[in-house]
């Protein structure tokens, strides 16, 4: 393994380090020592370090210091000693970035545990940055990003039906991405120069949507005191997209037909149509051949929109796309954030892919979001995810697996994490006699997840007790 790192930055150089017994211990390392923050900035700017050691002594402001190093490498992990500690220094030190804040007094005690911690979080980052360079391609289809066969086959059907002028029907659960697909057929199409409408069918009340997709003319009902041009010749020239169609009641779903077959469109309360030129792509969510079958749904318009149909796939059916979804969210929740590039940690990847997303990639967007906007560190780590997730991806990773792969490769890694989830937690209470918080600072784990963990795997502390 190659030897870490390590940069300490000490006013009183190498002769004077109040932990040289365990730097001694520590040996074998790579490590040099600064005597100025002027010094180490160079060092930092010069060459590549795991870990630095930051040692403010009497008079000297450890947030300063930090900060100098933080302008010459903001991803740096930082260890902060204090010989005059306070809570706000430690509190303006980590919201910095530092990974841990230490009181001079203790540095014998607490130090060594530290740079452990930090360096273990280096290692994971230096992967993950050897990884991301790997696989940085062009992995992306418009606004899509993933390479599973299930995805590939969508950019497949975008890429054959935008060049014509056919309606299209889009199908798939809630947050799959339908008007991302609607928006790449638009500007693929011909009528890219044109308008592109969206219309949530769902959204708006019954009593206004024949009024706001068809237009009105003045007098038409009470409260229309002028002419209106309605939604679909708006969208004159280019795509109206019908999100939620299934939604339709039976009269407008009639009128919409009338417009399909015609491309006319009459306003509310007027006598004449007017022609429109407008490409219609619809989507739904719900069973809409269910809602055929069961006279919820017409069934002519139903073949007038489903000239072409797309489905598009779950999240949990779409494999390894989650990390270069997560990845790509991550770094940019924390570019929106200030944060920098951002990431997630590997043991955090591991969680993602673990969990069955009935949100699909909006849940997915939100959750890392979510993991960016609460950690203190450059990488955002498990105990910065959302409760339900983590404990949803230890208890039912392999439900989380679509019927087609209970048996391939994902569903082998679910329960192979889950097996390994159980020995850890019960090798690690059984190491603590059942004492949850020791455990969970062993782990480095918050005490709530833990025992989230413990009870998704239907463990109790009490039982561990001698």
């Amino acid at each position: 393994m190659q030897q870490p790192r390590i940069l300490i930055v000490d006013s009183e150089g190498a002769t004077g380090l109040p932990y040289a017994r365990l730097v001694a211990r520590l040996q074998p390392m790579n490590m040099r020592v600064a005597t100025t923050a002027h010094e180490a900035a160079q060092a930092v700017t010069d060459d590549a370090w795991d870990v630095a050691i930051v040692t403010a002594r009497v008079g000297q402001a450890a947030d300063a210091l930090q900060a100098t190093l933080r302008e010459a490498d903001a991803g740096l992990p930082l260890v902060v000693i204090d010989a005059q500690p306070s809570i706000d220094t430690a509190r303006s030190c980590l919201q910095a970035g530092a990974g841990d804040y230490l009181d001079m007094r203790r540095v014998d005690a607490d130090l060594e545990d530290s740079l452990e911690r930090l360096l273990i979080t280096s290692r994971h980052k230096a992967a993950e940055l050897v990884l991301r360079r790997v696989v940085e391609k062009p992995y992306s289809f418009d606004d899509f990003l993933g390479t599973s066969p299930a995805m590939q086959q969508v950019y497949s059907l975008i890429d054959r039906v935008a060049g014509s002028s056919v309606d299209v029907l889009i199908t798939g659960e809630t947050g799959t991405g339908k008007e991302l697909v609607a928006r790449s057929i638009h500007r693929r199409s011909r009528r890219a120069a044109g308008p592109f409408v969206p219309v949530d069918c769902g959204a708006i009340p019954d009593a206004l949507l024949e009024s706001e997709l068809f237009g009105h003319e003045r007098g038409a009902f009470t409260g229309a005191d002028a002419r209106r041009m309605g939604l679909i010749e708006c969208a004159d020239g280019g795509t109206l997209f019908l999100d939620e169609v299934g939604e339709l009641p039976p009269a407008v779903q009639a009128k919409l037909l009338r417009v399909l077959q015609e491309r006319r469109v009459r306003r509310v309360g007027a006598r004449q149509e007017n022609a429109v030129d407008v490409r219609v792509v619809a989507a739904t969510s719900r069973n809409i051949d269910a809602m055929v079958t069961q006279g919820e749904f017409r069934r002519d318009l139903f073949y007038r929109i489903n000239v072409v149909r797309i489905d598009l796939p779950p999240l949990r059916v779409r494999g390894d796309d989650i990390g270069l979804l997560a990845e790509m969210f991550a770094h940019r929740a924390a570019q929106e954030m200030g944060r920098g590039r951002g990431g997630l940690s590997t043991d955090a990847y591991q969680v993602l892919k673990g969990y069955h997303w009935p949100g699909n990639v909006r849940e997915l967007q939100n959750a890392v979001r979510r993991a960016i906007a609460m950690t203190r560190s450059q990488t955002a780590g498990v105990e910065d995810l959302p409760d339900d997730v983590v404990a949803a991806a230890g208890n039912g990773a392999s439900d989380a697996v679509d019927n087609t792969l209970r048996d391939g490769f994902f569903a082998e890694r679910a329960r192979h994490m889950a097996q390994f989830e159980r020995q850890y937690l019960t090798d690690l209470l059984r190491r603590h006699t059942g004492d949850v918080s020791a455990a969970a600072r062993d782990a480095s784990v918050p005490r709530g997840t833990l025992y989230r963990l413990m009870k998704s795997h239907s463990l109790d502390g009490a039982s561990f007790r001698r």
